[in-house]
């Protein structure tokens, strides 16, 4: 048996033993199980419910000889949205580190789950300065990684090679800010990276969320992209031989969160609601409150790349730029 990640079921963690007795009894006994996971035994193959581990089937299903056997749905007690994130932190607290940038998400989570924390940015960048006073808050152990900019050209090239639309520029600034993350944690022996991914598309977070027209829509669309932005993001972390761990893409926060209906995840001009109302609980209301940049522009490292762009003759075409570089990469 190849069991990479990890497998719960009702809140308990699975040992690799657990998994082989289940297993034993076929393959539909995995059906409840949830965690984050791509488990490899003889000619099946079953993967977790939301596909945050990247795999050859379909998320949430488990193949043998080829041909889908069962499927993964797992159906934990019900709970409070609370009593979610604390057990979906729980549940991935016992290695790694946390991808941290100081505001509600990332906060909450590294509060809870008292791992080291990383945050990546330029120097003089915001993502530093905010992360470094949220870190003195919280009593969290912190590490700034401060790239220059020609290791941002060099993380860059790496990033495009892997990752799924290597010429959106949204995407590869992203994906090179988290390269930075996931590459302090494997070269200090970590495996796993604690991210905040999946709340702005549950609680509603990104700002154009305040003039939409049809905001459940909007929820609804940009949560269905999620499958396609953590592929992006577990390229590049297995670029480092880790990956990133989503506790609020765990089965019971989703559950809870999209219970919540549209015009209360986005309330009163505030975004996030549900979510800060739950983290105003457990770490101080000035980070759950925080109106926070995007990573890469917090981190500086989209302003690094367009400064790239012009220093190789494209004017303010990103698009264009990060093209010549895949094409670059792909003939090397």
């Amino acid at each position: 048996m190849n069991l990479k990640g990890w497998m719960e079921r009702d809140g308990v963690r699975l040992s690799p033993a657990d998994v082989e007795r289940m297993l034993e009894e076929g393959p539909q006994s995995l059906s409840r199980c949830g965690g984050e996971f791509l488990l490899v035994r003889g000619d099946c193959i079953a993967r977790d419910a939301f596909g945050i581990m990247p795999g050859p089937v379909p998320p949430g299903t488990i193949y043998c000889g080829g041909r889908e056997a069962a499927r993964i749905s797992p159906d934990p007690p019900p709970c409070t949205l609370e009593e979610a994130i604390v057990t979906a932190v729980d549940l991935r607290s016992d290695e790694g580190v946390v991808a941290f940038s100081g505001g509600v998400d990332s906060g909450l989570i590294a509060h809870l789950a008292r791992l080291p924390c990383v945050t990546v940015g330029i120097e003089g960048s915001h993502d530093i300065a905010w992360a470094t006073k949220a870190a003195r808050a919280l009593e969290l152990d912190l590490e700034i990684v401060t790239p220059t900019e020609e290791e941002i050209e060099e993380k860059l090239a790496q990033v495009v090679r892997v990752i799924p639309d290597p010429t959106n520029p949204v995407d590869a600034a992203i994906a090179t800010t988290l390269a930075f993350a996931a590459a302090w944690a494997g070269e200090h022996g970590h495996t796993r990276v604690l991210a905040g991914q999946g709340a702005d598309e549950l609680f509603g977070g990104y700002a154009r969320y305040l003039s939409s027209p049809d905001l459940a829509a909007d929820l609804e669309r940009d949560f269905a992209d999620l499958g396609r932005q953590g592929a992006r993001d577990q390229a590049v972390a297995a670029l480092h031989g880790v990956y990133f761990s989503m506790p609020y893409l765990d089965t019971r926060v989703v559950r809870a969160a999209r219970v919540i209906p549209a015009d209360e995840r986005v309330r009163g001009g505030v975004r996030k609601h549900p979510l800060r109302v739950v983290a105003e609980r457990h770490i101080p209301a000035e980070i759950a409150r925080a109106d926070k940049k995007a990573m890469q522009y917090g981190s500086g490292i989209w302003r690094t790349i367009q400064r790239l762009t012009r220093r190789n003759g494209y004017k303010k075409s990103v698009q264009g730029y990060l093209t010549e570089i895949s094409r670059a990469e792909y003939d090397h």
